[in-house]
């Protein structure tokens, strides 16, 4: 097909655009379409804005580039890959090189022990049936929980590089010994939860940061003199349901514990208040053990002492002046002992507030057991007052009685069985 023919679109084009740039001295577009794309468009755009031209050829000059679109080629999208390819300088044959594979990255961090569980330096790894302490513990973990496994041990190296270690649960394994270094890593624990093992003895060096520490339902007949030695920041002590006896727990085993303000010695054997208690104390839970008797040398120095728990005894007598060593005191648990009378020292006590005494002997209640003379001797109400299942006619009790009481609910009398 010659050029100028009609179906020549092209050449059409061309001969077009060679007429306006003789016309007007402008270049329309030196591209053709199919390579240009929308280059032609812009060209032929800032002629018709700046070019002085009629109507009529601005017309025709538009519709020539619409034709131009239509003929360029569709429009592609290019992906990441091709720009890397253009970008690529051929090889000496010709070819392009092919880009090598990455190799897959190792994971950063610390790995997590196997079937075990890390989330936010909390490594779970409960309820397993573990035997042993599991390797590849990351080192910057906080809390580790190995509770209800079947570990029997605890060896030299299985803390190794937990210097960050705030919290280490062992509760309800069958721990029978720990090494007398496997503690030491631990510069930063606080908190070491060593309950329902099967330990007999107090683990030695035990880290000096630990501030509660919990070794209830073990065998441990003996609470040593140097058990708690350099432990300054404890400030609960949980050791109950162990089968101590008064004799091994040793005079002094509690005196470097200066911090310690909660102490609980339950479900014992113990027959008496173990002595040289520390005297930051405000909680002291001693139920369910033999005791016998209190005395006031027993408690000697409790001065922050708020709360004493002594049910389920064997006590019969608390001797004179037991109260005026606990001045702060505000609740007395005394239940379920066998007490006949109700315990001196109450009307002079300033601060207490609540009595249980349920459940003993007290078989009378004078109108002077509870309550001073004046109410300018008392800072403080009684808000419970309980003696139900005790022998004394209730209705025998006068109601002066209780006129330091709060309210007449907090009193409990009655429902008394012989047994």
């Amino acid at each position: 097909m010659e050029e100028g023919q009609p179906g020549s679109g092209h050449s059409v084009q061309v001969g077009f655009l060679e007429e306006c740039d003789r016309l007007f001295g402008l270049p329309c577009c030196s591209f053709p379409p199919s390579s240009c794309g929308f280059s032609a468009g812009r060209i032929s755009l800032q002629f018709l804005q700046t070019a002085q031209v009629s109507d009529s050829m601005r017309l025709a000059c538009l519709t020539l580039l619409l034709v131009s679109m239509c003929w360029s080629l569709p429009f592609r999208q290019s992906g990441f890959l091709d720009f890397m390819m253009e970008d690529e300088a051929p090889s000496g044959d010709g070819a392009i090189t092919p880009i090598e594979p990455v190799p897959p990255r190792e994971p950063e961090g610390p790995v997590c022990p196997f079937r075990c569980q890390c989330h936010l330096r909390v490594v779970q790894c409960s309820d397993l049936g573990l035997k042993n302490v599991p390797e590849d513990i990351p080192s910057d973990a906080h809390l580790l929980d190995l509770q209800n496994n079947k570990i029997t041990e605890i060896r030299e190296n299985d803390f190794k590089g937990l210097k960050g270690l705030h919290a280490l649960i062992l509760v309800n394994n069958k721990i029978t010994i720990i090494h007398a270094k496997a503690f030491a890593p631990l510069v930063n624990l606080q908190r070491l939860y060593l309950s329902k093992n099967m330990l007999k003895d107090i683990p030695n060096n035990m880290p000096k940061s630990v501030q509660e520490l919990r070794i209830h339902e073990n065998q441990i007949t003996k609470i040593k003199k140097a058990s708690f030695t350099g432990m300054v920041n404890v400030i609960v002590m949980e050791l109950g349901s162990n089968p101590l006896t008064s004799s091994g727990v040793d005079a002094d085993a509690f005196k470097d514990l200066k911090r310690v303000s909660y102490i609980r010695i339950a479900d014992t054997n113990i027959t008496s208040i173990p002595k040289g208690l520390p005297t930051a104390l405000s909680e002291l839970h001693l139920d369910g053990n033999k005791i016998t008797k209190v005395t006031a040398d027993s408690l000697k120095g409790l001065k922050h002492l708020a709360k004493l728990g002594l049910s389920n005894n064997e006590i019969s007598v608390v001797e004179n002046g037991t109260m005026g060593m606990m001045p702060h005191l505000r609740e007395l648990h005394l239940d379920h002992n066998v007490l006949t009378s109700v315990p001196a020292g109450f009307p002079e006590h300033k601060y207490i507030q609540v009595i249980y005494l349920h459940s003993n002997k007290i078989a009378s209640v004078g109108t002077e057991d509870f309550c001073p003379p004046s109410f300018n001797t008392k800072k403080a109400m009684y808000s419970g007052i309980s003696l139900f299942s005790n022998p004394v006619p209730y209705w025998e009790v006068q109601p002066i009685t209780f006129r330091c009481v709060f309210d007449r609910s907090a009193v409990q009398l009655g429902n008394y069985r012989k047994k």
